[in-house]
C-alpha cells in the first residue's frame, strides 16, 4: 500500500535547468520502517536526478521483489515503472532497454534479489554491459521475511536473532568487477555527500553502472554484532577517495592540489574529479580496483567510493549494432526491406 505525498510545497522552491523542482522528482510516501537506509537512497536518487536536470518521463524504474524493490514507488513518481518478479529485474530491464534505448534505466534490487535467486540474471546483465544504473540496497538480510541472513552477510555477523552467519558472503561489487562491469562503486546510505555524486556519475556512464549501497535494516540487522549496521559501517568506512561529478555544461574546476587529483573524462565531456587517499590507486585500472577491495576486506573495512570506471566502454546497443532508432518506433517499412534485400540475404547463405 502506498500513500500520496502532500501537495503543498513552498511556492519559491528552486528549479533546475528544465524547470522542475525537487518535488517533481518525489514519489509516494514511504511505508518502510522509520530510519530505513533505503529511504536515504531514494532521497539521493531524487537529488541526483534534480541536479542533472533529467526530465522524469525519460526515466524507467525497474525492480524485483523485496524491501529494496518497493523503493521505486518512493521516487520519480512521474517516471515509467515496472516491478517484476523475484530476481528477474535484469531480464525486464534488458527487454525494455532494447525496445527503447532513449530512456534512462534505473534498476533497484536487494542483496537477496540479486545475490541469491537473481544471481544468474545479475551475472549476464553485467557481462552484456547493458546501459543502466543498477543499485543494490544491501542490508545483509531478508527484511520482508523476518530478517534471515542473506548471501551478502559476512561470516560471524549476527542479526537480531543473535545467531552468527556461518557462510562465506558474496561480494557483489567484486563479482561485478570479475564479470567485466565498466563502472563499479560502493557507498553507504548514511553518506549523502558521497552517494549523490556517485549516482550522477553512474547515470551518465554509457554502459552497466553498478552501485552496491550498504543500507542498514533498522528492524532486523542493526545490532552491534552486525557488519551491516549503522554503527559498524560508520566505524569501518574506508573511502577510495572523495570526488566531484562535474557535468559538461559547467566549468571544470578542482580545489585539490595537482598530483592529488585524478580526472576521469566521461564520454559526454563531463568529468569526475577524484581526490585519492591512496596515490597508487587508479580507478581506471581493474587490477588496482580488485587489489583495493581485497586489501580492505582483509582489514575488515568497507571500501566505498568510485572503485572502477572504464570511460571508453561500448554499451550493448553499440556491441550488437542495433539501429539508432528505438525498436518501438520502427514501422513495417523499416522492418520489411523488400524482396530484393531478402534475395540478397538468401544468396549470401548458399
Amino acid at each position: 500500500m502506498s500513500f500520496i505525498q502532500p501537495t503543498f510545497r513552498h511556492p519559491d522552491l528552486p528549479v533546475n535547468d528544465v524547470g522542475f523542482t525537487k518535488k517533481d522528482y518525489e514519489g509516494s510516501l514511504s511505508t518502510l520502517c522509520a530510519g530505513c537506509g533505503h529511504d536515504s537512497i531514494s532521497a539521493a536518487i531524487v537529488q541526483a536526478c534534480f541536479e542533472l536536470s533529467i526530465e522524469p518521463h525519460r526515466v524507467a524504474k525497474i525492480s524485483g521483489i523485496g524491501c529494496s524493490s518497493k523503493t521505486p514507488t518512493y521516487f520519480l513518481g512521474n517516471s515509467h515503472g515496472f516491478n517484476s518478479v523475484h530476481g528477474r529485474m535484469p531480464s525486464v530491464a534488458t527487454g525494455a532497454n532494447l525496445a527503447n534505448r532513449d530512456l534512462i534505466y534505473v534498476g533497484v534490487s536487494g542483496d537477496g534479489d540479486s545475490a541469491s535467486i537473481g544471481m544468474g540474471q545479475f551475472a549476464h546483465v553485467v557481462r552484456r554491459n547493458l546501459n543502466m544504473l543498477y543499485i543494490v540496497e544491501n542490508n545483509g538480510c531478508y527484511g520482508l521475511t523476518k530478517g534471515q541472513d542473506s548471501a551478502t552477510a559476512d561470516v560471524g555477523s549476527k542479526s537480531k536473532s543473535g545467531v552468527a552467519n556461518l557462510y562465506t558472503p558474496i561480494d557483489l561489487a567484486s563479482v561485478a568487477l570479475d564479470l567485466g562491469a565498466t563502472f563499479v562503486g560502493r557507498s553507504f546510505s548514511g553518506d549523502k555527500e558521497q552517494l549523490v555524486p556517485l549516482i550522477k556519475a553512474a547515470i551518465t556512464h554509457p554502459g552497466f553502472a553498478f552501485l552496491d549501497v550498504v543500507s542498514p535494516c533498522v528492524t532486523f540487522n542493526n545490532t552491534p554484532a552486525s557488519t551491516k549496521s549503522y554503527e559498524y559501517v560508520r566505524e569501518h568506512l574506508d573511502a577510495s577517495g572523495t570526488f566531484d561529478f562535474v557535468p559538461m555544461k559547467q566549468e571544470i574546476t578542482t580545489h585539490y592540489q595537482p598530483g592529488a587529483t585524478e580526472q576521469v573524462h566521461m564520454h559526454d565531456g563531463s568529468v569526475i574529479n577524484l581526490h585519492k587517499l591512496n596515490q597508487s590507486y587508479d580507478p581506471r585500472d581493474r587490477r588496482s580496483a580488485v587489489d583495493a577491495m581485497f586489501n580492505a576486506k582483509e582489514r575488515g573495512d568497507v571500501l566505498t567510493g568510485l572503485i572502477y570506471i572504464d570511460p571508453n566502454t561500448q554499451e550493448l546497443h553499440e556491441m550488437i549494432e542495433t539501429t539508432n532508432k528505438p525498436l518501438r518506433n520502427l514501422t513495417e517499412k523499416d522492418l520489411c526491406p523488400g524482396s530484393k534485400a531478402l534475395d540478397t540475404i538468401n544468396e549470401s547463405l548458399r
